[in-house]
């Protein structure tokens, strides 16, 4: 049995890709009326550049029991044309231990993702339950991308040796000691490069997923260097609507496909600059 984090190692290496694309379909943006028919398009367009799919579980949610539709025809396509890729369920749940445990059921069993993100601010045990088949993975939420995530994420708290230390890295290096099964990893924004470098440092072996490039403004080199491990892999790095929307007309499969192939090369031209590109 693989674990998850063995599972991403193989499909980043089965495409030489770091890269994860977000299917987050806005019926503002979408240049068709089907949301499943856009993300049939894209996710075709995409395959062999990236190492995983990202749908945000919110942009689903809004479109009611269509958009849920909408979510099982993509989940079912992607495993139809990329039975390796990893699928991450971005729902950012965080509950008591018994919810956590249905929700749990309800996004590995029922809707069948590689992987989740959870919101872990209600404590260390509302993840517990996100952990217990090592096949399956759990992102944690610990340092965000949006603008107000140093309100509460980079407050002081005291720390090893009585010296204090942002709350994110108290987090981070909690859930390192937690990581005994190969299935846990940490969300980290890439529009926080020092955060990330101060993560990885803390937690060298873990999976992290890095959103905000592109609309963000995350820059993209930076991420690689500060988000991947000593081989030059665990990094998932997201972009959504810089690649999903790149065209808003009857091309936009093929934008999205050159935009996704740009970021690839680009993450694997800093791989090389490392010294850590792909045999």
């Amino acid at each position: 049995m693989s674990t998850f984090t063995e599972r991403l190692a193989a499909a980043s290496e089965a495409t030489q890709s770091l890269l994860c694309v977000g299917l987050d379909p806005d019926p503002a943006r979408l240049p068709v009326t089907d949301a499943a028919e856009f993300n049939r398009s894209i996710v075709s367009a995409t395959a062999d550049l990236v190492c995983a799919f990202k749908p945000n579980l919110a942009f689903y949610e809004a479109l009611g029991l269509p958009g849920w539709r909408a979510l099982e025809k993509t989940v079912g396509h992607i495993r139809d044309v990329a039975p390796r890729c990893i699928i991450i369920g971005d729902c950012k749940r965080g509950d008591i231990d018994s919810s956590a445990a249905a929700y749990a059921t309800a996004m590995f069993d029922v809707w069948g993702f590689d992987c989740v993100t959870v919101n872990p601010w209600g404590g260390m045990d509302t993840v517990e339950p996100w952990l217990t088949n090592p096949e399956k993975g759990a992102f944690i939420w610990c340092r965000g991308s949006n603008r107000g995530a140093a309100d509460i994420q980079d407050l002081p708290v005291e720390g090893v040796g009585n010296l204090t230390q942002p709350v994110y890295l108290r987090l981070a290096r909690r859930s390192q000691q937690r990581a005994s099964q190969g299935n846990l990893g940490l969300v980290v924004g890439a529009t926080a490069p020092q955060q990330l470098a101060d993560v990885r440092r803390i937690c060298p072996d873990l999976p992290l997923l890095i959103p905000g490039i592109g609309a963000q403004g995350g820059d993209l080199a930076d991420s690689v260097r500060c988000g991947v491990d000593a081989q030059g892999r665990l990094a998932v790095i997201n972009a959504s609507r810089s690649v999903i929307y790149a065209s808003s007309g009857a091309d936009y499969a093929s934008a999205a496909r050159h935009a996704a192939s740009r970021l690839r090369d680009e993450i694997n031209a800093t791989l090389d600059g490392m010294g850590l590109g792909w045999t």
